[in-house]
């Protein structure tokens, strides 16, 4: 009987980025950044809104932004999922709420991607249900594709990007590989 090698998360992963396809440079996201960071600026300079992360892959998205704004905000993160370390979208978990009353308050959201928009939906409502005088969205990536039940007003969009699985830049593949500074496309996706 043949002995089975143990599986090696790891070392499958490495696999998977030497495989990978390119799909946006690290030079493409700092355009996007510069960009996004600058209309933000546009919008909320003088509303002093409250900056919600939507953990974890909006967290890479947020730091690259927040580091160039030079206004007053207050930051917090919530974190819902729909992922939990698979490649595919299940029922939505929340697993953290806002800490910041976000009554009256001007709010904007990053995330990373757009795929289907079931947790985006699920988080706009959310804090609209708690009297947010407006709530904005700033999301890095847009899946290009017409599975969306709806299509979803994006104030602040990096780009859009083919319709496969992608990671890097705040989006993982099976928990890896958040911290690349450019977006790979898992080869045959």
């Amino acid at each position: 009987m043949e002995k089975q090698q143990p599986s090696n998360p790891g070392v499958e992963a490495k696999a998977v980025l030497d495989e990978a396809d390119l799909v946006i440079s690290e030079a493409d996201l700092t355009r996007m950044y510069d960009r996004m960071a600058k209309e933000i600026h546009q919008d909320l300079a003088e509303l002093d809104p409250v900056v919600l992360c939507v953990m974890m892959g909006g967290f890479v998205v947020a730091a690259e932004l927040l580091r160039r704004l030079r206004f007053p905000f207050t930051f917090d993160y919530l974190h819902a999922t729909r992922y939990r370390g698979e490649t595919q979208g299940g029922e939505l978990v929340w697993k953290v709420s806002p800490g910041i009353v976000l009554e009256g308050r001007h709010v904007l959201v990053i995330d990373d991607i757009l795929d289907e928009g079931h947790t985006l939906d699920a988080i706009l409502r959310a804090i609209e249900g708690q009297g947010a005088a407006s709530v904005r969205s700033a999301i890095l990536l847009r899946k290009q594709h017409d599975r969306r039940e709806r299509e979803f007003k994006v104030d602040y969009l990096g780009g859009d990007v083919e319709d496969r699985y992608v990671f890097g830049a705040g989006m993982d593949y099976r928990g890896y590989y958040r911290q690349l500074p450019a977006v790979y496309a898992l080869k045959g996706s």
